[in-house]
C-alpha cells in the first residue's frame, strides 16, 4: 500500500536579505508517513519542522526532490492551481494562532466556509458543518461569535473548518503553542479522537507530553531527521536529545537523573506520573529494605 505522503531527497532553502547562501531549512529528506498514522515531529527552532509541514501541504515547493501523496508525484513540473487545490483538499493544515484561522463571524459559517470553496452542495454543507462540529465537541456553539471564544474553543472552530472539508489528514503546526494548559487539553482529546476514528495526523509541537501520544516521533536538526521511531525509543536517548536542544518527558527526566545519581534500572519508558511516583516509591523502599507492598 502506498504511503499517504511520501518524501524523497527533499531540499528547501529560503530566500532573502536574511537567508545565507546555501543553508538549506530542508536538506535531503526522506519520509513516509502512512494513512491512518500519528506521527508527531520535533524539532528544536529553526529544525526545519514547519518547514516541512508546509512542502507537505504545498504552501511551499521544494528546490529539488520529490513528493508524492497517495502515490502521485506532485513535483517537477510547474503546478496549476487545481493542482495545489487537490492536495489541500486531501492534507489540511491547522496553525498556531486560531484567530488567524477565523473568517466569519458566526461559528458554524466560519465552518461552512472551506466546503463552500470547494463547491460543495449546501444540503451537504450543512450536513459536513454538524458533523464538524460535534467532532470537535462545538455543536452548542454553532450559533455564537467566534471571538468570544477561548483560545481552545477557537482552536476547535479551526480544526472543525478543516474536518469539514473531509481531507484524508490534518497537519496540526503548533496548534497548541498558544494555549493555556486547559485548551491544549481540549485539543489534544480533539486530535486523539481524530486519529482514533482514521484520520491521518501530523503534530509538530514543542510539548513533549503531547508527542508521546504518537505512533511515532520524528526529531529534526538542521533540516534532517536526526531521530525517528517508537515515541519511548526516542525518548530513552536523553542525552541525545538534549543535544539537539530539546527537552523531555519530565517523567523520563526525573527517572533519567535517578538511574544516573544512585544506579537505579527504573525504566525510562513511563510517561504518566502516577506511575512514575509509584515505580519511584516502590524504588526507595526496595533500596530501604521495606515491604513495597505496604
Amino acid at each position: 500500500m502506498e504511503p499517504l505522503i511520501k518524501f524523497e531527497n527533499v531540499c528547501y532553502t529560503y530566500t532573502g536579505n536574511d537567508a545565507e547562501p546555501g543553508m538549506f531549512a530542508v536538506h535531503d529528506l526522506s519520509l513516509e508517513i502512512k494513512e491512518g498514522e500519528f506521527v508527531a515531529i520535533l524539532g528544536h527552532n529553526g529544525s526545519g519542522k514547519s518547514t516541512t509541514a508546509k512542502l507537505m501541504n504545498m504552501i511551499l515547493a521544494p528546490n529539488s526532490g520529490d513528493i508524492y501523496v497517495e502515490g502521485n508525484k506532485i513535483t517537477g513540473r510547474e503546478l496549476t492551481d487545481e493542482d495545489v487545490f487537490e492536495v489541500r483538499k486531501k492534507i489540511g493544515m491547522v496553525f498556531q494562532n486560531p484567530d488567524n484561522q477565523i473568517v466569519a463571524t458566526i461559528v458554524e459559517e466560519d465552518v461552512a466556509f472551506g466546503p463552500e470553496n470547494l463547491g460543495v452542495p449546501s444540503q451537504e454543507i450543512r450536513k459536513r458543518v454538524d458533523e464538524a462540529l460535534d467532532i470537535v465537541g462545538m455543536r452548542e456553539y454553532a450559533r455564537h461569535a467566534p471571538h468570544k471564544l477561548s483560545g481552545g474553543q477557537k482552536q476547535r472552530v479551526a480544526i472543525a473548518g478543516v474536518i469539514a472539508m473531509k481531507p484524508k489528514c490534518i497537519i496540526f503546526d503548533e496548534s497548541t503553542a498558544m494555549l493555556d494548559p486547559m485548551g491544549r487539553k481540549e485539543v489534544m482529546n480533539t486530535i486523539r479522537r481524530l486519529n482514533k476514528e482514521g484520520m491521518t495526523v501530523i503534530l509538530i509541537t514543542h510539548y513533549m507530553n503531547e508527542a508521546v501520544l504518537a505512533d511515532r516521533v520524528i526529531v529534526m536538526k538542521s533540516g534532517e531527521i536526526y531521530e525517528q521511531g517508537d515515541p519511548k525509543d526516542v525518548f530513552c536517548n536523553v542525552e541525545r536529545l538534549w543535544e539537539a536542544g530539546l527537552e523531555v518527558p519530565q517523567t523520563t527526566e526525573l527517572i533519567f537523573k535517578l538511574n544516573k545519581k544512585f544506579g537505579w534500572e527504573i525504566p525510562l519508558g513511563v510517561y504518566d506520573f502516577d506511575t512514575c511516583a509509584r515505580l519511584v516509591t516502590e524504588k526507595i523502599k526496595e533500596v530501604r529494605g521495606e515491604n513495597v507492598g505496604n
